[in-house]
């Protein structure tokens, strides 16, 4: 079987749940009923140099909120599937239209309704809260909780892996 390093170094896709993956998975509701999410700075970055290596972000979440549109527009996420009901069938659109094999895509989710993404794709990680089912059929667990930089860590651990990550880092340094 595949190395964690050697999946990641097949991606050019990856895809991440939005709650309990870039946020700690709690939900914050207004008495108006609008709804708030904390996302963690580093988790946004570490996106950032991903795509400035060249691989390909998408967020595919089964909720739909206002924050989460605006928080992928200021990181330039260009592909944000919102009220997902099938995670896979989204995963599978996208692959297809990107002309993507699945060793190609990664995805990072936290429940059972990331379970068939998780299994089928190049590259499956999670994060430590999620359920023993989920954390049994995936190729990494972050050390870094959800919403604090587990999305970062596997960000670097990727670019690690794809030989890119010194350049990122080399960027600030110059």
């Amino acid at each position: 079987m595949a190395s964690v390093v050697e999946r990641a170094r097949r991606l050019k896709l990856m895809a991440f749940d939005v709650d309990g993956v870039l946020t700690d998975g709690a939900l914050y509701l207004s008495d108006a009923g609008e709804e708030t999410k904390a996302f963690h700075t580093l988790d946004g970055l570490g996106m950032k140099l991903l795509q400035g290596a060249g691989v390909e972000l998408a967020w595919i979440t089964g909720r739909q909120s206002k924050v989460v549109a605006t928080r992928a527009a200021e990181l330039g996420i260009a592909y944000v599937f919102q009220a997902s009901e099938d995670k896979l069938v989204t995963l599978e659109a996208l692959r297809d239209h990107l002309r993507l094999p699945i060793e190609a895509c990664g995805y990072m989710g936290d429940d059972l309704p990331d379970l068939p993404v998780l299994v089928r794709c190049g590259f499956a990680a999670t994060v430590p809260e999620a359920p023993d089912a989920v954390r049994a059929r995936v190729h990494y667990v972050s050390r870094r909780p959800a919403g604090h930089g587990a999305v970062r860590e596997v960000c670097e651990l990727i670019l690690a892996a794809q030989g890119r990550l010194d350049a990122a880092i080399d960027r600030y340094l110059a």
